[in-house]
């Protein structure tokens, strides 16, 4: 039974802008999670079966599933919840497809294709493994090729990539057609739920305590509109309009230093 295992599901290639672009980051993000410096762990990577997957490290193994594309995967000139609601059924089930593979790992994370992870999260579960798990309060933002990250502080609300969850929490059903369309949205196909329900449920996350993962904007298949970190976080209409909240956001820059690249990014660092 591993502690940990890394969910990492791939939207369907006619929903992909670019899918070379989707398999290089696809490798960067794997790469990031085996670099983990404790051993047990494993990653699933869900994806369609006509979908073509890189050579994987090991530890890693994918899951093939036939749904059929995301029809509202774009958000322009589709009403918002209609939009959230596709997206997060899309993500959800291709979450729970792995879900009842793992559900004998200690814990479970769920990360997007494109972001990446502290080398530490395994080795950290293993130390405390009586714990609900963790929100990743604290974590960084790219932008794609940059040198600066920006360290957000309400990181969980922010990015997808951002909890781990001790397993028997997600009460996994027996079946993949015993799972409720509210239990794949709520429970698998969005961040924004999970938190406030184990905290409503008698066993809320902590924080983890040192940043967790890095959010990756600004590239030209990710799903996010956030773009390049100056822009998006420091001189934005709502800074501009309060300056004294610019040093504030300022202060919150940091290079990615060598020592950064090596803990998030693993053997595949990018350019």
């Amino acid at each position: 039974m591993p502690i940990l295992t890394f969910i990492i599901p791939v939207r369907h290639p006619q929903n992909a802008r670019d899918w070379s672009l989707q398999i290089k980051n696809l490798k960067e993000t794997a790469a990031s999670i085996a670099n983990q410096t404790h051993p047990d762990w494993r990653a699933i990577v869900v994806a369609n079966d006509i979908a073509e997957i890189p050579d994987l490290p090991a530890n890693f193994s994918v899951e093939r599933v036939t749904f059929p594309p995301n029809p509202q995967h774009e958000r322009a000139g589709v009403d918002l919840e209609q939009f959230y609601d596709m997206f997060r059924i899309d993500k959800g089930r291709r979450v729970l497809a792995a879900l009842l593979r793992a559900r004998h790992s200690k814990f479970i994370m769920i990360v997007d294709d494109d972001d990446f992870v502290s080398r530490r999260l395994t080795e950290f579960a293993a130390a405390h493994q009586d714990a609900n798990g963790w929100n990743i309060t604290d974590g960084f933002v790219w932008g794609d090729g940059g040198t600066l990250l920006y360290r957000h502080q309400d990181f969980s609300a922010f990015c997808g990539t951002s909890h781990i969850v001790r397993t028997d929490l997600y009460e996994i059903p027996a079946t993949f057609e015993d799972a409720s369309p509210d239990y794949i949205k709520k429970m698998l196909g969005s961040h924004r739920f999970i938190a406030p329900y184990l905290e409503e449920h008698g066993t809320p996350l902590q924080r983890l305590p040192f940043p967790g993962a890095i959010y990756r904007t600004g590239h030209a298949g990710a799903h996010s509109s956030s773009g390049q970190i100056l822009p998006t976080f420091i001189f934005n209409r709502q800074n501009l309009r309060k300056p004294h909240a610019v040093p504030i956001h300022l202060a919150r820059l940091r290079l990615l230093t060598k020592a950064r690249r090596e803990e998030f990014f693993g053997s595949s660092a990018p350019n």
